[in-house]
């Protein structure tokens, strides 16, 4: 797998990568690892926790912070109910070449319900945004287990063209996250800390040719994880894992309005890549239902 910019991810997420939390709901963040392969954003929302219409939610249960809780990792929350999600990422600069950006782009959608079934969401990205092209698609699968604890698995970089991607293999992963029950946050119905565990393939496993030509090794851990606290309303601080690297970033929703922001540091040590390098993302959840309602 070529990586032009090796953060390994921003996922799960699951990311999401892209991940993003609507006014009534929260959204999972951005999550693709090189962000010419990585926001792929699956940027899908968890139930609205505090609203009087979520009897079919399990009462008493703390969800995620409201602020994106990784950049570079997916995550085990997916989805919950009928939404349509975008999102923008950036890096800089690459890896293996200096003063150069990267940009992807991503939409896509979610359906179902992950406490009585499973939520599915599909997202499409645009990785070559300059000059509109390079597209690929992600699938995710995520399902509530208990209290606090959900599952999700999918695939990442679908059906990518091998002329034009520079990533034109699939990642396929599995993540289980936990919203600690015992610590709650400031915001109502949600919890303080999460954490994430992942297995996955591709990008989590795979180094790049140029990772390889400078003595960097063949393969990565395989596995990814993330650690998410609330430091004040609103904004995380994360510690993640990428398979390939570690890094730190930070989630904020500033606004009442769906938007949120993550911003990171990646490639912390010598394991991949030649240099620590900045990631961005920006992105929005927009409820299907209210939007049909409003209309």
């Amino acid at each position: 797998m070529i990586c032009k910019f090796k953060l390994q991810s921003f996922t799960f997420c699951t990311i999401v990568v892209l991940c993003l939390f609507a006014q009534s709901a929260f959204s999972q963040n951005a999550f693709e690892t090189e962000l010419k392969q990585k926001i792929d954003a699956f940027l899908a929302p968890l139930p609205p926790v505090t609203a009087p219409d979520t009897q079919h939610v399990s009462q008493g249960q703390l969800y995620p912070s409201d602020a994106p809780g990784s950049l570079l990792t997916p995550s085990g929350f997916g989805g919950y109910g009928s939404y349509i999600f975008g999102g923008l990422g950036a890096a800089y600069p690459e890896l293996y070449r200096d003063n150069k950006a990267d940009l992807i782009a991503s939409a896509g959608f979610c359906v179902g319900n992950p406490v009585s079934a499973v939520n599915f969401a599909a997202s499409l990205n645009m990785t070559d945004v300059h000059k509109f092209r390079d597209f690929s698609g992600n699938f995710i699968l995520s399902r509530f287990l208990f209290a606090g604890t959900s599952i999700s698995a999918g695939a990442l970089q679908m059906f990518a063209s091998k002329v034009q991607s520079d990533a034109p293999g699939s990642t396929f992963f599995m993540a289980i996250s936990h919203a600690v029950q015992t610590i709650p946050s400031l915001t109502p119905g949600c919890s303080r800390l999460t954490y994430t565990l992942g297995l996955g393939s591709g990008r989590f496993y795979e180094k790049s040719p140029k990772d390889i030509a400078n003595g960097k090794g063949t393969h990565g851990t395989a596995v990814f994880g993330s650690v998410s606290f609330e430091v004040i309303r609103h904004v995380n601080v994360n510690a993640e894992w990428t398979g390939m690297n570690l890094g730190f970033s930070a989630g904020i929703r500033p606004f009442k309005t769906p938007i949120s922001f993550g911003i990171g540091v990646a490639n912390l040590t010598r394991y991949s890549g030649d240099k620590t390098n900045l990631a961005f993302s920006v992105g929005v959840p927009l409820s299907l239902n209210r939007l049909i309602n409003n209309n």
